[in-house]
C-alpha cells in the first residue's frame, strides 16, 4: 500500500451551463423577455472534475508525481471509453499519448464526432484560466464533446475535465479498482473549498480532512 501518495478527485456536479456564458450580451430589451419561458424549462448543467496528486514522502504536487500514474491514464481512458482523442496538434489513439502531447493550458476534446471547430480557441495561456472562455467551452460542451484541460502544478501539472453530462461515477470506479496499492484517494465536493489551505489539506489534516473531503477505500459505495 502506497500511503504517501494521494489522488484527488474534486468534483463539481450541476453547474448550470447558461452561467458559462452572458447570454444577455448584445441582446435587445425584447429579447432579454423572450428567454423568460426558459424558465419553464430544465436548467441545463454540466459537470467539471479535477484531478490532482501528491507525493507528500518527496512532497511534490501534480499526476505525474504518482507511481501508478499509466495506470491512472487507463482508468481516465475506461471512463471516457473514447476511441479518438483530438487536439489540436492531431488525433491520438490515446490518452497518455494526447496529454503528452499538450502544453499547459492547452486541452483535448473527445466524443462521438470529430471537432468540427478550432480545438485552439479554448486553450488558455499562464495569465488566463478557463473563465475568460465561457462562451467557447459552452458551445463545445452543448455539442457533447468532453474537454480536459492540461493545467500547470508545482511540479507537472493536473488534469481538469469539463462534460455536460455528470461522468463521474465512469471515473469513480476505476480508480477505486486501483485501491488500496496505488494510492490514497479521496473524493471531494469543490463546493466546501475555502481556500488554497484546503487544496492542500493532505500536507496539514490528512488524519482529519475537513467536511466533504472523503476518503476511498476498496469497500467504500457510492
Amino acid at each position: 500500500m502506497n500511503n504517501s501518495q494521494i489522488l484527488k478527485l474534486i468534483f463539481h456536479h450541476d453547474q448550470r451551463l447558461d452561467q458559462l456564458a452572458d447570454r444577455n450580451a448584445n441582446r435587445t430589451k425584447e429579447q432579454i423577455e423572450s428567454t423568460l419561458a426558459d424558465f419553464m424549462k430544465p436548467d441545463p448543467t454540466y459537470s467539471k472534475l479535477y484531478f490532482t496528486a501528491t507525493d507528500l514522502e518527496k512532497e511534490e504536487f501534480g499526476l505525474n508525481v504518482l507511481d501508478k500514474y499509466e495506470g491512472f491514464i487507463s482508468a481516465l481512458e475506461e471512463g471516457l471509453d473514447s476511441d479518438s482523442y483530438q487536439t489540436q496538434k492531431g488525433n491520438y489513439d490515446s490518452l497518455n499519448q494526447a496529454v503528452d502531447s499538450l502544453e499547459y493550458g492547452e486541452v483535448i476534446v473527445t466524443g462521438n464526432k470529430e471537432a468540427d471547430f478550432d480545438i485552439s480557441t479554448l486553450h488558455v495561456d499562464t495569465n488566463s484560466n478557463v473563465g475568460h472562455l465561457k462562451t467557447e467551452l459552452r458551445e463545445v460542451l452543448e455539442s457533447e464533446f468532453v474537454v480536459i484541460y492540461k493545467e500547470q502544478a508545482k511540479n507537472g501539472f493536473d488534469l481538469h475535465l469539463f462534460s455536460k453530462k455528470n461522468i463521474y461515477t465512469k471515473f469513480f470506479f476505476p480508480l477505486q479498482s486501483m485501491l488500496p496499492d496505488a494510492f490514497r484517494f479521496f473524493s471531494i465536493n469543490g463546493k466546501k473549498f475555502r481556500s488554497e489551505r484546503h487544496f492542500y489539506f493532505e500536507t496539514w489534516t490528512l488524519a482529519r480532512p475537513p467536511h466533504g473531503f472523503e476518503e476511498v477505500f476498496p469497500e467504500s459505495v457510492l
